[in-house]
């Protein structure tokens, strides 16, 4: 229903088949201990890469759309950035933030550094403080990430000034307060694919 044998019989070299006769074996032996180890797995499903990096282009293509100077749009690539570097923390980081943070300043035309040096050091931070976040529910990791949003636009402005541009108003970090509230939902619909089956099988039980 998971995918979790085919995922295991994928790891471990064996054949799918084999994984699943273990796992019915083990079901009548160990009842609701194998129901609860199947269903944890199920859960912790490794993200394909591939589906990271198509939600960040997916935010950056986003923010490409023209909206004009509107407070509280939400910044979509430092979102999703800093979701994927709690919950990928060996996959997503400084690296990605700072490509990422080159291709936000040159389409929208900002000073060069101005996104990429503000997600360099999100991705830092939520890199460092993943364990800790990922220990709440994802109300309170909108919390907990909230402080990272803020220092990021901070940074922002900061290369802003210096670049010779004026202050954008306080309204300006209202953006941050969206992305928080944005946290929850976005957890659910990045967290979704998770819940697939790797191998789809209506025939099979397990």
């Amino acid at each position: 229903l998971m995918g979790v044998c085919a995922g295991l019989a994928g790891y471990f070299g064996w054949h799918v088949t084999l994984v699943r006769i273990l796992a019915i074996l083990a079901l009548f032996w160990l009842n609701v201990v194998t129901v609860i180890a199947y269903v944890v797995l199920g859960i912790l499903l490794p993200v394909k890469l591939w589906f990271v990096y198509l939600t960040l282009f997916a935010a950056l293509g986003l923010e490409y759309i023209p909206s004009g100077r509107t407070p509280g749009l939400p910044d979509w690539v430092a979102l999703v950035l800093a979701f994927w570097c709690v919950r990928e923390p060996l996959a997503i980081g400084m690296g990605v933030g700072f490509v990422f943070g080159l291709l936000m300043d040159v389409g929208l035309g900002a000073a060069m550094g101005q996104h990429a040096l503000a997600y360099v050091v999100l991705a830092y931070l939520a890199n460092s403080l993943a364990r800790r976040v990922l220990w709440f529910p994802a109300w309170q990791q909108a919390l907990h990430v909230l402080p990272l949003l803020l220092l990021s636009q901070v940074l922002m402005v900061l290369v802003r000034l210096l670049a010779g541009a004026e202050f954008p108003g306080w309204a300006y970090f209202l953006s941050s307060f969206s992305r928080a509230l944005l946290w929850m939902p976005l957890s659910l619909l990045l967290l979704l694919p998770q819940l697939q089956p790797v191998e789809r099988d209506d025939n099979r039980p397990i």
